[in-house]
């Protein structure tokens, strides 16, 4: 089932993104794809959500090559079509960073409760995968435009969590 996420996301990049300025969104893509990374590292041994195998197990065997599917493939297709077609006016700005936000968290239920691709871990659940990426639509753009307060603010971010999920730093390789 990841597979064909992949291809979803690969397909609708291919279509809908902004490929004439993809040299601009560049390095709000290695933003996000780091960002993931490093949450990776600090939570490798104390997994706040795990994604699980279906029937591509053969093409993506475990947690670690479906994350970095997302990371190469769904996230660089994602900023291509969120910041290309990124509205003027408050109001349109609102209701687009939401309406992707629902999106993102649609995928995840279907996810969690139809084939259990995913499960969450440590007090994680899906309202917390709602705040993130209420959080995460914001960050892109805001990168986009300032990268230096986004990196501030998600360093911030990133604290913040660390020690609402009380991480422990023994976990940590």
């Amino acid at each position: 089932m990841n597979s064909l996420y992949a291809l979803a996301f690969a397909f609708a990049g291919y279509k809908w993104g902004d490929w004439k300025n993809w040299k601009a969104y560049y390095s709000t893509i290695l933003f996000w794809i780091v960002i993931d990374l490093v949450h990776s590292v600090l939570t490798y041994h104390y997994t706040l959500w795990e994604f699980h195998t279906s029937f591509d197990k053969a093409l993506l065997p475990n947690h670690t090559f479906i994350s970095f599917t997302l990371d190469f493939i769904s996230f660089p297709a994602t900023v291509l079509i969120y910041l290309g077609h990124y509205p003027s006016g408050l109001r349109k700005q609102a209701l687009y960073i939401f309406s992707w936000a629902l999106f993102f968290t649609l995928i995840e239920l279907l996810t969690l409760h139809t084939w259990k691709g995913i499960s969450h871990h440590h007090g994680w659940n899906i309202w917390w995968s709602v705040a993130i990426n209420l959080l995460t639509f914001p960050m892109l753009r805001l990168h986009y435009k300032h990268p230096l307060w986004a990196w501030l603010l998600s360093l911030c971010a990133t604290a913040l969590f660390w020690n609402v999920f009380d991480v422990p730093l023994g976990t940590m390789k």
